[in-house]
């Protein structure tokens, strides 16, 4: 990536937090050039109703970028109706999608070094006829990544997701030996050159309680888990397991890997939440690009009101500038 070019933060949905944050963080002065891709409009009137002095800047490709204490640069893509907080409007829904679509291809186009993304509703882009399951499954397509990897950090604990938003029924189906074995090598590389672990340590967790108890509580640890560590190991991976995931996550025994590999979404995330939310951040490893997000919601019962937090956001953007340099 062009490390010295602005990153781009997407506001996300305009009637939940999104707006406030990207405003929170114009209060603070930055050292790397911030460019928000958002309806100019919408962050104005949200910053007037929550009480935040900002000055949007238009954001012109190359021209240099405000990065002062106060100031915000503004890619602006317009909403069609204004945007009322806390208050869900399909006939907007396809803009949360255009500032994704353009974000990405300036981070193709390097003219963005990197992507920041502010929470979305995934029931509204649907409700306006979208198929949509979420940023990490959306920004892949745009990159043509056929199977991206979804990693949350919290402090020092990381949690990868071997699927991610699927019903709980079909994630059994959605487990194959060389499924996982895409998603541990995308692992072992992203973390080797992202976060310079030349061999990482991969905690592996079993499917079902007990990781399946030798096959009384299931068999998809012997028949696909368990192979596809097998294969990975002789590939030179370090990779470990499968564990009940209810020992796994014990602090003893997780400080002794880099990453632990959960199979699905509700399996590893509660952990890593009640560990750090509000401060957490989510990764998509796998990409060309260098992508991170909050780790919460659009927090409809609070949009508008001033109370929302921007830690999250901020330690996304923070990851951002870190890992950005790193991905050629």
């Amino acid at each position: 990536m062009n490390a010295a070019a602005p990153i781009a933060l997407t506001c996300g949905e305009s009637a939940g937090i999104g707006p406030e944050l990207c405003l929170s963080l114009a209060q603070e002065a930055r050292e790397f050039p911030l460019v928000c891709l958002a309806d100019r409009d919408a962050l104005a009137a949200r910053a007037r109703q929550v009480g935040l002095t900002v000055t949007l800047r238009d954001y012109a490709r190359a021209a240099p970028v405000a990065s002062a204490a106060g100031e915000l640069c503004v890619l602006h893509l317009p909403l069609k109706v204004p945007a009322v907080a806390g208050r869900l409007d399909t006939r907007n829904a396809r803009q949360v999608l255009q500032l994704i679509d353009r974000a990405v291809q300036g981070c193709r186009e390097r003219e963005f070094s990197a992507l920041v993304t502010a929470p979305v509703q995934k029931s509204v882009i649907n409700d306006a006829g979208v198929a949509f399951k979420g940023h990490t499954e959306y920004i892949a397509g745009l990159c043509a990544t056929p199977l991206p990897v979804m990693l949350l950090i919290a402090g020092d604990l990381k949690v990868a997701l071997a699927t991610t938003h699927l019903p709980l029924r079909a994630v059994p189906e959605a487990l194959t030996m060389a499924g996982l074995g895409t998603v541990l090598e995308i692992l072992n590389h992203d973390l080797a050159e992202l976060w310079g672990l030349p061999r990482p340590r991969i905690g592996v967790c079993g499917l079902n309680p007990h990781a399946g108890e030798r096959g009384y509580l299931g068999d998809e640890e012997q028949e696909i888990i368990e192979p596809a560590l097998q294969r990975a190991r002789a590939a030179g991976l370090d990779v470990h397991g499968p564990f009940p995931a209810d020992t796994l996550f014990v602090p003893a025994h997780r400080a002794a890997y880099d990453v632990i590999l959960a199979m699905y979404h509700d399996q590893g995330l509660p952990v890593l939440k009640a560990s750090g939310f509000g401060t957490a951040v989510n990764v998509t490893l796998g990409l060309p690009i260098v992508r991170t997000s909050v780790d919460h919601g659009t927090a409809l019962d609070i949009a508008g009101s001033g109370r929302a937090d921007a830690g999250s956001l901020r330690a996304a953007l923070a990851l951002a500038v870190q890992l950005a340099p790193r991905r050629p």
